[in-house]
């Protein structure tokens, strides 16, 4: 993705509504170095066609700051500028992937990655967008900040047993630390692929932290 001021790109088929999200991406090293931890979990091994344990897939690999839903098309614009506004006056932050755990009961777990470092920065420039967003009338999640990365969603697909081995792993998992410089604004659609309907997210904005 390309940093920038703030950048909004066009659709030449609009649609009413957008669902919309703020997000910052791990570095390439640190979603390659998890990548080799999350090779060998139980959810990825027990990943197979036509036995799909519902893995995210690495390029979908984000976290998200801010989550606003359905936002009319007319008023994505606005969500960029309220983007830029906070990101300027923000700092870029030092991060990695540590720990994990589960979302959800043990009926459908959610197993994802934690994130260390400035994490107490990070859930302030989260709680500062939500606020933002709030005061320029847009749609968004107002429930507290858990910055994570979503590593699978696989609900009975595997056993609960298994889930708690992952966690285990993850909970020892401690990743190289970058600097997260630039946020992004997401629009988040369901595409049809070869294995079934799968997330599809595209950037729609960027701002760098820190560009006031």
């Amino acid at each position: 993705m390309t940093a920038g001021p703030v950048t909004v790109t066009s659709r030449k088929a609009e649609r009413p509504t957008q669902r919309l999200f703020i997000a910052i991406d791990p570095s390439a090293e640190a979603a390659e170095h998890l990548g080799g931890i999350v090779d060998r979990l139980r959810v990825s091994l027990a990943n197979a066609p036509g036995r799909s344990t519902r893995l995210t897939r690495r390029e979908n690999w984000h976290i998200t700051l801010a989550f606003l839903g359905d936002v009319p098309t007319t008023r994505v614009s606005v969500a960029a500028a309220v983007m830029q506004e906070v990101a300027a006056g923000a700092v870029p932050l030092r991060l990695c992937v540590a720990g994990g755990g589960t979302f959800g009961g043990r009926r459908d777990p959610i197993l994802w990655a934690g994130i260390g470092g400035e994490v107490d920065g990070l859930r302030r420039l989260a709680r500062l967008l939500q606020r933002a967003l709030r005061r320029a009338r847009l749609p968004v999640d107002e429930r507290p900040p858990r910055p994570h990365l979503t590593i699978a969603r696989p609900g009975s697909r595997v056993t609960p047993d298994d889930i708690a081995t992952d966690v285990a792993t993850l909970a020892g998992y401690e990743g190289p630390q970058w600097t997260a410089s630039v946020l992004h604004l997401m629009r988040s659609e369901i595409v049809q692929l070869p294995t079934g309907p799968a997330p599809k997210y595209t950037p729609v904005a960027t701002a760098l932290l820190g560009s006031a």
